[in-house]
């Protein structure tokens, strides 16, 4: 997969089948969205090209709203390859970009610059400015400049369409399995391992004090989950808590996990944290026997729920 910091910096290929979005969480409405542009891609002998946004247009159009992400550039670009995409291209979200309607987006942008001869595109997929531009439009430009619409539509889970909002949503609520369900896969953050105060390891439980890497992401809610922890290409499983230390009368909120089995000097390394279920809130314990007791019922619980 070839990697383009720009629309501009491409150059125009013969036939292009192209989508188009914002792809937060690459989840399974967007592999949909996906395995049909790869199938379409080999039923017309084309190249298949993915027009990614950063930073994200509601980061620059509605700052205020103080949006976080389900995954980062860097973890979507890991997702990507996996569908064996031939062009990424990132092209940066500004407010003038946002002014281009949707007709200079379809003639100016994917027809002469990309190389345009086929769509595909979810079925509520909306571009240009004010998002005005939809479906229904597409079809006004199809003769017009020869291409080609793919519609698909929405992928559904008991019942329910598959949104990166609705996913952003179960996160914050804590509801981490149904996230992981509209995922396809669990959800995953990476963080440096920072000092903290040592409180883990003065009562048998040590923690790595996570800082993430990106000021964007978003962070589950408070609470104790079951993780997976990679290292050094190596897996162990783990328990995380995301939460401000109440029994230790902490105000500042901080992600600590303690990982089973392990014994290593890991200060200043990057670890892959992957959620696999929540198992409970944080709770403020009268004693530190109280919580060191809840500690080991924990651990037992997240090695039943590990995958």
């Amino acid at each position: 997969m070839k990697i383009h910091k720009d629309v501009h910096s491409f150059k125009k290929i013969e036939k292009a089948v192209i989508t188009t979005g914002t792809f937060d969480g690459v989840h399974r409405g967007h592999s949909k969205i996906l395995n049909r542009l790869i199938q379409v891609g080999e039923d017309t002998s084309s190249e298949t090209v993915i027009i990614t946004f950063f930073p994200h247009p509601r980061i620059v159009l509605f700052p205020d709203h103080n949006l976080k992400l389900i995954n980062t550039i860097d973890e979507n670009i890991e997702l990507f390859k996996t569908y064996g995409v031939d062009h990424l291209i990132f092209q940066k979200f500004d407010k003038d970009f946002s002014r281009i309607t949707s007709l200079e987006y379809i003639r100016d942008i994917l027809c002469k610059q990309i190389g345009l001869t086929d769509l595909v595109i979810g079925y509520n997929h909306h571009f240009g400015r004010n998002r005005e531009g939809s479906i229904n439009n597409l079809h006004e430009y199809t003769d017009l400049y020869g291409f080609n619409i793919h519609e698909v539509s929405p992928f559904d889970l008991n019942g329910k369409s598959v949104s990166s909002t609705k996913i952003r949503n179960a996160i914050n609520e804590g509801s981490i399995e149904l996230a992981n369900d509209y995922l396809g896969y669990n959800f995953k953050l990476f963080g440096e391992v920072v000092q903290g105060r040592g409180v883990g390891s003065s009562i048998g439980f040590p923690t790595a004090n996570i800082r993430l890497e990106n000021k964007n992401k978003i962070i589950p809610a408070k609470g104790v989950y079951a993780v997976n922890v990679y290292y050094n290409k190596n897996k162990f499983g783990g328990m995380l808590n995301i939460g401000t230390n109440p029994t230790f009368n902490g105000n500042e909120l901080s992600i600590e996990v303690h990982v089973f089995d392990f014994n290593q000097d890991i200060y200043n390394q990057t670890l892959q944290i992957e959620f696999c279920k929540r198992i409970r809130n944080e709770k403020k314990f009268n004693t530190i026997d109280e919580l060191k007791q809840q500690l080991s019922m924990d651990k037992i619980t997240a090695l039943n729920n590990l995958d």
